[in-house]
């Protein structure tokens, strides 16, 4: 199986976070969760690694604000030259807004912060001066899996740090910037009929936000209930797509502590769907936080759930793009990882 991955991951690392209630935390989302995956897929002896390759700008703007992304490459070099407080260490410092827009009349002002606050939602999408870049390239990692995956007919896993699935059409959130998962389906979608399964344990809610209103690609996501869980404003059961896009996308919000049974009723629902639309590519948004015991998840998925999870997705017989999203129980991440993708061998 082709791996594609980069180094430049390591350049993003911001040094905190703010977490639940206010308090600055070592940040979640941080370059060891590769070393883990890295570290498990070399041990195997079918696990090809690869760079990506640079597909530019366009499959990017295809569903990304142009806008935002202007945002994203200037923000870090311009908040250093517009405020004589900030140090240029990326050690100490990370980019955060004070304010967020509501969204119903708002728009972008021409002051940073204010940016900030229109294209951020949340206080975990920490920029710092190598995030730009980082999330580049884990977009052409995406992208690379679905070229692979589209020219070989075959499966293909695309490494990518940071994550995508929370980032829309112009705004960061939970770690994501790039949403790679959409930019990858996006690109099949010009070969063919496209699904996209996301399993990651919180609700996609940049891929939803994309592709909602579109009837060429079939979205589902199946995650921890908005109710008690982030997002928490989006990933409800009701939300099934609007205009072409209605009915074409599917919400399992899942209680607390729900377990390999439970998780596996409600894949086998989503996989039947899949079948029903007949796609010819599927990317699959795999996070690892389903596990139990990660810190940011209720869920209680254990290896061997993994594995049955992978075997079942792998029964499509459809050539597929997975895409890294989350997962922050870093000793068991690799294995984990591994444990999955070794059904699609």
């Amino acid at each position: 199986m082709k791996i594609f991955y980069s180094e430049e991951h390591r350049n993003h690392y911001p040094p905190f976070e703010v977490f639940d209630g206010g308090m600055r935390v070592p940040y979640y989302e941080n370059p060891d969760r590769m070393d883990r995956i890295l570290t498990a897929l070399k041990k195997t002896d079918w696990a090809e690694f690869a760079e990506p390759d640079d597909f530019g700008l366009d499959p990017i703007l295809a569903i990304h604000d142009r806008g935002y992304i202007n945002f994203l490459a200037s923000c870090w070099d311009e908040w250093l030259a517009s405020d004589p407080r900030v140090s240029s260490s990326p050690e100490t410092e990370a980019f955060l807004p004070a304010t967020f827009a509501l969204r119903r009349q708002s728009r972008p002002t021409s002051s940073l912060h204010g940016r900030g606050g229109y294209y951020m939602m949340d206080l975990s999408a920490c920029i710092v001066a190598g995030t730009y870049k980082a999330a580049l390239t884990s977009a052409n990692i995406a992208l690379s899996a679905a070229h692979s995956s589209f020219d070989l007919q075959n499966s293909s896993f695309a490494l990518c740090r940071p994550p995508g699935h929370h980032a829309g059409k112009d705004y960061a959130g939970g770690y994501c910037f790039i949403n790679n998962a959409s930019v990858a389906a996006n690109w099949l979608s010009q070969k063919g009929k496209t699904a996209l399964l996301d399993i990651d344990y919180h609700a996609g809610n940049g891929t939803q936000d994309i592709f909602y209103e579109r009837s060429d690609v079939l979205t589902i996501s199946i995650h921890g209930d908005p109710d008690y869980e982030y997002p928490h404003y989006v990933g409800f059961a009701d939300e099934t797509g609007k205009g072409l896009g209605e009915g074409l996308h599917k919400n399992f919000p899942l209680p607390k502590d729900t377990g390999n049974e439970g998780y596996l009723a409600a894949l086998d629902e989503a996989l039947e769907l899949i079948r029903g639309f007949a796609p010819e590519h599927l990317v699959l948004s795999f996070g690892a936080d389903t596990y139990d015991g990660d810190p940011l998840g209720k869920f209680h998925v254990t290896r061997e759930g993994f594995g049955r999870i992978g075997k079942h997705i792998a029964g499509l017989n459809l050539p597929t793009a997975i895409i890294m999203e989350g997962g922050y129980a870093n000793e068991a991440l690799g294995v984990n990882t591994q444990t999955l993708l070794e059904n699609f061998r």
